[in-house]
């Protein structure tokens, strides 16, 4: 026992600091409210209405809950926070996108040993501006300072979106066969997935490791630029197409790469091809790969080698596919084809 009084303060909690960083975000996420949304900042639960939705037969909610991953360690290693918000909520959106679901509704949630407000602003910024991009409301959220959990400087950042989707427009490859191809949609990069083995080949090789802060030759910019770029949202390009092309099955190529993600959404009797030289490999994935003696596969597996999202279709509309996603803005390539087989991915 001590006759010292002891705050929750001096245990390493700052309330102080949480409620100033919620003034400092508020503006922040109100920029993303709708008239759906019936609750302020602040409040115990976040409030969406559904009114409106009269147009759907059969409306579907769709959720999905994910993280930044250690991709977190780089932004807190060079001091860059609005990124990675960013990268969270476009991952989300991409996770429902696939299913032929639009966002409604974000919530985050952020976690560190120490509370500093102008980091987790930072961070809300990010969330806020791609869920303003989206059409997303970022309803809700908790920041949890976590002292024993968390080391002096770290923190963890993960969010829950939930959108909705009409029951007979739902894309859940069930009707992909024999025949149909395989389009894919560049990344910018990295994204969120892989990091931990990046980090390890590039950035924690002792005498063999870049500066995050230095160009390098390959890249064309510093590794920290090229590390932290955006993770790709691919939402704007791809919803006006839904009901103009049968999109029967959408892969969003993240963390298992193309043989852990392309198979979630084939019938078991089918199995795909994937030709690799049908698109350019952006220089990240080169790099790696020779610094760390990579073999292929692992590298199919562990990162998207520049394909953020596989879409499948008939052969026949295919090129008039990729020809919209291009003039769209996007880079799309043919990449393969369905075939009768069992269940896998075969990259040749």
């Amino acid at each position: 026992m001590t006759d010292q009084q002891i705050t929750y303060r001096d245990a390493g909690v700052d309330i102080d600091a949480a409620n100033e960083a919620v003034l400092r975000m508020r503006d922040h996420i109100r920029s993303t409210f709708n008239a759906n949304v019936l609750t302020d900042v602040g409040t115990f639960g976040g409030m969406f209405s559904l009114a409106g939705i009269s147009a759907y037969q059969e409306p579907v909610l769709v959720s999905s809950i994910d993280g930044v991953g250690t991709k977190l360690k780089v932004a807190i290693q060079v001091g860059r926070y609005e990124s990675i918000g960013r990268d969270l909520v476009n991952h989300c959106v991409n996770d429902i996108l696939v299913q032929g679901a639009q966002p409604l509704f974000f919530l985050d949630y952020f976690a560190t040993g120490r509370l500093a407000p102008s980091v987790a602003v930072d961070v809300v910024r990010g969330l806020a501006e791609s869920c303003r991009e989206t059409g997303c409301a970022l309803i809700g959220g908790e920041t949890a300072e976590m002292p024993g959990v968390y080391a002096e400087g770290d923190f963890d950042l993960a969010g829950c979106i939930v959108g909705l989707v009409d029951r007979p427009r739902i894309i859940d490859g069930s009707r992909i066969e024999p025949g149909d191809t395989l389009l894919g949609i560049a990344s910018s990069g990295i994204h969120t997935n892989g990091f931990s083995l990046a980090r390890r080949i590039l950035l924690d090789a002792g005498a063999d490791s870049l500066s995050l802060y230095e160009p390098v030759p390959m890249l064309g910019r510093t590794l920290a630029e090229e590390l932290l770029t955006v993770h790709r949202c691919y939402a704007p390009s791809i919803v006006p197409l839904l009901g103009e092309f049968d999109i029967k099955g959408m892969a969003h190529i993240t963390g298992g790469g193309f043989y852990d993600n392309v198979p979630r959404i084939l019938p078991v009797d089918c199995s795909a091809t994937i030709e690799r030289r049908t698109w350019p490999v952006p220089p990240i994935f080169s790099l790696i790969q020779e610094r760390g003696q990579v073999p292929d596969p692992e590298m199919f597996r562990t990162f998207n080698m520049g394909i953020g999202i596989v879409v499948v279709v008939p052969a026949e509309q295919a090129p008039a596919l990729a020809h919209r996603l291009n003039s769209a803005g996007e880079s799309a390539y043919i990449i393969g084809n369905i075939h009768r087989g069992v269940h896998e991915v075969d990259i040749i």
